[in-house]
């Protein structure tokens, strides 16, 4: 049986924390976090937001193991309608990482918050 993309977000076990921009924001400036956009190259040389990484979800496993070593290391996941960072951090909690949160809002939302 082939799933539809809500099924599949609704199944992840246990559910990504959501939160704001601007709670994302405010914790990342308390906690030094990393702020990860999982959206192409192209979407966001399009429309960054300040102090983002973009890495792509299709490599996100094996970007994230070189630049976040410690697995209590904040880590703020968002893309454009936050599918693909639903997916990635249920892939980043699976291997360990502790506090992955998904923000969730449109990237115009996104770029106020952190400029």
């Amino acid at each position: 049986m082939l799933l539809t993309i809500a099924e599949r977000l609704a199944s992840i076990q246990p559910q990504p924390r959501r939160i704001s921009a601007a709670q994302a924001a405010a914790e990342k400036a308390q906690h030094d976090g990393f702020v990860i956009d999982v959206r192409e190259p192209a979407e966001h040389a399009a429309s960054p937001a300040k102090g983002a990484i973009n890495i792509p979800r299709g490599v996100l496993e094996m970007k994230m193991l070189e630049l976040v070593k410690d697995p209590g290391t904040p880590i703020y996941l968002h893309c454009a309608s936050g599918a693909r960072a639903m997916l990635s951090a249920e892939q980043l909690s699976k291997m360990g990482y502790q506090h992955v949160s998904v923000v969730t809002c449109d990237v115009p939302t996104i770029q106020k918050a952190f400029d």
